[in-house]
C-alpha cells in the first residue's frame, strides 16, 4: 500500500513571504543589498589599484637611498611620512595610523549606540552617536590635511623626464612617482572620503531624531543599527584601503 509523505509547514523559521525574511526586517536587508553592491565597487577598485601597482616597476635599492621618481612605483612610507605641525619630521604612516585608529574607534561608539538602542537607553543612544559623529568628523579633518599636504608636495620637488621640476600631485602629474599613482590615490581615498561623509551626515539625522524621541515613540531604535551597518562597513573597507595602498 503506498504512503503519502507529509510535509510540515509549520516551522516558524521558514519565511512565508511576510516582512521579516530570514529573521531580517525588510529595511536591514535592502542595507544589507546596497552594502553588497557597494562592496563590487570597492573591490574592483582595490583590484585595479593592484593589477597598475604591479605592472609598473618597483623600486630596487635600499629604503635609505630611496628618491621619488616617475620611473618607478613610489614606497608609501616615503610618500605619507608627514605629520602635522611637525615639519621635517620623517615619522612614516604614523598619521594615517592615527587615522586609521580613529575610525575603528568611531565603529566601537557605533556598537555602544546600538547596544544602548536595543536597551531603549535613549541617553546612551545620543551619547554614543554623537561621539561617532565626533569620530567621523575628525577622520575627515584628517583627510583634508593629508590631501593638501600630497597636493603640494615637498620643497625638493621632482624632476620629470622632461627636465621639469614637478612639485606635489594632481591627476596629470605626480612629484612622488607614476602619475596613476596619484590619480588612483585620489579616486580610492576620495569614494572612500565621500561615504565616511555621508556616514557623517546619515548618522546626525539619527542623532537629531533620537534627541526629539522619535524612536522612543516608535518604540524601537532600529534605524541606529541599520545606520551601524553601513559605519562598519565603512571602516571595514578602510582597513583594506590602509593595506593595499598604504602598507604595500
Amino acid at each position: 500500500m503506498a504512503t503519502t509523505a507529509t510535509i510540515d509547514t509549520t516551522t516558524k523559521s521558514r519565511w512565508g513571504g511576510g516582512v521579516a525574511p530570514m529573521n531580517a526586517s525588510y529595511g536591514k536587508l535592502m542595507m544589507w543589498f546596497f552594502l553588497l553592491s557597494d562592496a563590487f565597487s570597492f573591490s574592483a577598485l582595490l583590484i585595479t589599484y593592484g593589477l597598475i601597482r604591479y605592472a609598473h616597476p618597483a623600486y630596487q635599492g635600499t629604503v635609505s637611498e630611496f628618491t621619488f621618481s616617475t620611473e618607478y612605483w613610489p614606497i608609501p612610507e616615503m610618500v605619507f611620512e608627514a605629520v602635522p605641525f611637525l615639519h621635517g619630521v620623517h615619522a612614516p604612516l604614523i598619521f594615517v595610523g592615527i587615522m586609521t585608529f580613529i575610525l575603528i574607534l568611531s565603529s566601537v561608539t557605533m556598537v555602544l549606540a546600538v547596544e544602548a538602542g536595543h536597551r531603549m537607553d535613549r541617553k546612551g543612544v545620543i551619547k554614543w552617536m554623537l561621539w561617532t559623529i565626533i569620530g567621523g568628523l575628525t577622520f575627515l579633518a584628517c583627510q583634508a590635511w593629508e590631501w593638501s599636504h600630497f597636493i603640494h608636495g615637498t620643497a625638493e620637488g621632482t624632476v620629470n623626464a622632461m627636465g621639469e621640476t614637478i612639485f606635489g600631485a594632481n591627476l596629470t602629474e605626480n612629484q612622488y612617482g607614476p602619475p596613476l599613482f596619484a590619480s588612483l590615490f585620489f579616486f580610492i581615498t576620495g569614494f572612500h572620503g565621500f561615504h565616511v561623509f555621508s556616514g557623517v551626515v546619515i548618522n546626525f539625522i539619527i542623532f537629531f531624531n533620537a534627541v526629539v524621541g522619535t524612536y522612543e515613540k516608535r518604540g524601537h531604535y532600529e534605524m541606529v543599527e541599520k545606520t551601524g551597518l553601513y559605519w562598519h562597513f565603512v571602516d571595514l573597507v578602510w582597513v583594506f584601503v590602509f593595506t593595499l595602498f598604504y602598507l604595500i
